[in-house]
């Protein structure tokens, strides 16, 4: 596995938009280009960033312009401005050997997942899962002083950046609707935090892989689907799969966990074990629940949901090829990353 160069005081992110741009957005987006400064990064943008449009730019210009933030020599790591429906586009004007050959940290959340996860699985380099370069922009209320603060969850997410040893623990309280759904201010965590799973503990370590399960289900079977290929050069190490359900229903999230299965993606022979992160936008089919979804999914694997994995908040930022050390216990779970 490949790790790139983490970043350091003074580190450039070159910021693309391989999916939607940010127009529609600016001044949050600032906002997170000021945390990012404040914590001691410089940032760079390509051209189409700022397009108020649900793709950023053409296929081929975003692809251009994600590429070229690989071969500038002065951006450090690169992170996607923003999530959104269409990055599956760019992928055939992409150079895979290219962006073996300049590996450096790809991180976004969502939609990213289309590049995320096939640059890790084809080219074995590390990549991000957590946050979009947008996504910074979040406050909480300290609860002792009471002003507005970055929530510990995206310190954490930049102190990995930064190569520092972090263990991440299942929160208390979590955000019961979607982040971007909420009022202007410091968010309120207002909902208890239960997690859920049939395994009463669970201490495993395997090689972290998922992301984004709306955006993994489209790349089965393409030409793009290298995830054989990545379990055998790695199955010695075994897996931790982890899933973001955004918006799958019940019963789409079941089948759709059953194809993965079909397609050979989580053997029980290879798959430590299966991480799903809370729903953002919860959909019942068929009297059927997720709960039941996922335990009929997984009969023969542990498997831990409702995890701060996704689109709600707090969630972990997830590092794609990482070593994983997973703690489960008592309801609550650690996970930790090593770069080997």
């Amino acid at each position: 596995m490949i790790y790139p160069q983490f970043l350091s005081g003074g580190s450039t992110i070159g910021i693309s938009a391989p999916s939607a741009g940010v127009g529609h957005k600016i001044d949050s987006f600032n906002e997170s280009l000021k945390v990012l400064k404040q914590h001691g990064f410089k940032t760079w943008e390509t051209e189409h960033v700022r397009v108020n449009n649900p793709r950023g730019g053409t296929a081929l210009q975003r692809a251009q312009e994600l590429t070229a933030l690989f071969l500038h020599p002065a951006v450090d790591a690169v992170f996607a401005a923003s999530g959104g429906d269409f990055l599956s586009e760019i992928l055939p004007h992409l150079d895979w050997e290219m962006l073996r050959e300049h590996p450096k940290f790809l991180c976004g959340a969502s939609d990213p997942t289309g590049i995320l996860y096939p640059l890790t699985t084809i080219c074995d380099i590390a990549t991000v899962y957590g946050n979009n370069a947008g996504s910074y922009d979040t406050t909480v209320r300290d609860p002792e002083s009471g002003d507005a603060c970055l929530p510990d969850y995206l310190e954490k997410s930049l102190q990995i950046l930064t190569g520092e040893d972090v263990t991440q623990e299942t929160s208390d309280m979590h955000l019961g609707s979607a982040p971007f759904l909420a009022e202007d201010g410091p968010l309120v965590y207002d909902t208890p935090t239960v997690c859920k799973s049939d395994t009463a503990s669970l201490h495993v370590t395997g090689r972290c892989i998922g992301g984004c399960i709306d955006v993994l289900k489209d790349l089965i079977g393409t030409c793009y689907d290298r995830t054989a290929d990545f379990i055998r050069r790695y199955e010695e190490d075994g897996f931790i799969w982890y899933f973001d359900n955004f918006a799958l229903s019940s019963a789409v999230l079941y089948r759709t966990l059953l194809q993965l299965r079909y397609a050979g993606w989580l053997s029980p022979e290879h798959t430590r074990a299966v991480l799903i992160g809370r729903t953002c936008f919860e959909t019942e089919e068929s009297e059927m629940t997720y709960d039941e979804a996922i335990r009929m999914a997984f009969p023969d694997i542990p498997v831990i949901w409702d995890m701060d994995i996704g689109h709600t908040s707090p969630h972990f930022t997830m590092v794609n090829g990482a070593m994983l050390d997973l703690n489960w216990n008592s309801g609550k779970a650690q996970i930790h990353f090593r770069y080997e």
